[in-house]
C-alpha cells in the first residue's frame, strides 16, 4: 500500500495521546499523581492536542475533507465511522476530569468516575482506530490477529514515555510509571516481532489460483498485463518496497522506537532527578521517530489481493 503521510501522522499522533490520556485519566483517578495545575494542563493540553491534531490529519487523505463528518453516520458497518464516533465522545468525558484536575484540584469522587470514563474511551477509540486496519480481509498483512494487539500496546507505551517525561519534569516521578514504562516498550517489541514473523512467513491468504479461479488446472500466470501504464490502483495497491530497505528500516525501528527509549527509561531509575529529566526528554523524539518509521513499514509491506491482476503471485 502506498503510505500516505497523513495516515502516518494520525496513527502516530493520535495513538500517543490517547495513551497518555489513557495513563493520565487512571492515574488521576487512582489518587496519584497530586492533582497539580500545571502537570494537569500541560499533561490534557498535550493528550487531547496530540490526538486533535491526528484525527484532523486523517482526513487530509480523503477526497473531499470536507464532507468527513458525514462518515460518523455510519458507525453500523464502519470502523472508521466507529472510531469518529468514540473520539468525539472521549472529549466530554476528559475536558471533564480535566476541569476537576486543573481548575478544582481535585479528581477523587464524581472526578475520579469522569477519569475512569476516560480510559475506558480512550481504548475503544485505539481499538477502533486498530480494526480500521484489521477488518481489511483483501490485506492478509493488516487482517490478522497481530495487528490489534501491536496499535494498543504501542499507544500504551508511548503514552507511558509521554508521561514518565511529564512527571519527572514536574517533579513528580512515580514508581508505577517508571516501573510500566519498560515493561511497555519489551511488550511492544515482542508484540512487533510477532508480527513481524508472521507476515514474512505467511504465503497470503489469496494466490493468482484462487483469483482467476482456475487453481484446479494448475499454475496460472498473466499473458499480458491488463494495462501500458501505471494505473490509480496499481499506484495505491501495489506500492512496493525491497526486501533490503523493509530489513534495514526495521532493525532503525528496533533501535529508535525500542532499545533506546527501553535503555533512558532504565537509566532514569538509577541517576540523580537532572539527568533522569534528560534522560526521560530524549525518549521522546526517538520513540516518536521510530513509531514513525515503523507506521510507514506497516502500510508500505502491507499487499492488497488487487495486486493479483496486475501480476502479483500472491497476497
Amino acid at each position: 500500500m502506498h503510505p500516505a503521510y497523513s495516515i502516518i501522522f494520525f496513527t502516530t499522533a493520535s495513538g500517543a495521546g490517547y495513551g497518555l490520556l489513557f495513563l493520565l485519566a487512571l492515574a488521576g483517578a487512582a489518587g496519584f499523581p497530586p492533582a497539580d495545575p500545571w502537570l494537569g494542563g500541560v499533561g490534557f493540553a498535550l493528550a487531547l492536542g496530540l490526538a486533535t491534531a491526528g484525527l484532523l490529519s486523517s482526513t487530509f487523505h480523503l477526497g473531499h475533507p470536507e464532507r468527513a463528518w458525514r462518515a460518523i453516520s455510519q458507525w453500523r458497518s464502519s470502523w472508521l465511522s466507529r472510531e469518529g464516533v468514540a473520539a468525539l465522545v472521549t472529549y466530554p468525558a476528559a475536558l471533564i476530569f480535566a476541569y476537576g484536575w486543573v481548575v478544582e484540584g481535585r479528581t477523587g469522587g464524581l472526578w475520579a468516575l469522569a477519569g475512569l470514563v476516560t480510559a475506558a474511551l480512550c481504548v475503544v477509540t485505539v481499538i477502533c482506530t486498530g480494526m480500521i486496519y484489521a477488518s481489511l480481509k483483501p490485506i492478509r498483512r493488516w487482517n490478522n490477529r497481530w495487528v490489534l494487539p501491536n496499535y494498543l500496546v504501542l499507544s500504551l507505551m508511548t503514552g507511558a514515555i509521554l508521561l514518565e517525561a511529564l512527571l519527572i519534569v514536574f517533579g513528580q516521578p512515580l514508581p508505577v510509571v517508571a516501573g510500566l514504562t519498560p515493561v511497555a516498550i519489551v511488550a511492544a517489541w515482542l508484540l512487533k516481532r510477532a508480527y513481524w514473523r508472521f507476515v514474512d512467513s505467511e504465503p497470503g491468504a489469496a494466490s493468482v489460483e484462487s483469483a482467476t479461479g482456475l487453481g484446479n488446472l494448475g499454475k496460472v500466470r498473466l499473458l499480458e498485463p491488463p494495462n501500458t501504464s501505471e494505473n490509480y490502483l496499481q499506484h495505491e495497491m501495489g506500492y512496493q518496497i525491497a526486501r533490503k530497505h523493509a530489513a534495514k528500516l526495521r532493525r532503525i525501528v528496533l533501535v529508535f522506537a525500542f532499545a533506546i527509549p527501553l535503555a533512558l527509561s532504565l537509566a532514569s531509575l538509577l541517576v540523580p532527578a537532572g539527568v533522569a529529566a534528560a534522560a526521560a526528554l530524549l525518549a521522546v523524539p526517538s520513540v516518536a521517530l521510530g513509531v514513525v518509521i515503523e507506521r510507514w513499514l506497516f502500510f508500505a509491506e502491507a499487499r492488497h489481493a488487487v495486486t493479483l491482476y496486475y501480476g502479483a503471485a500472491a497476497a
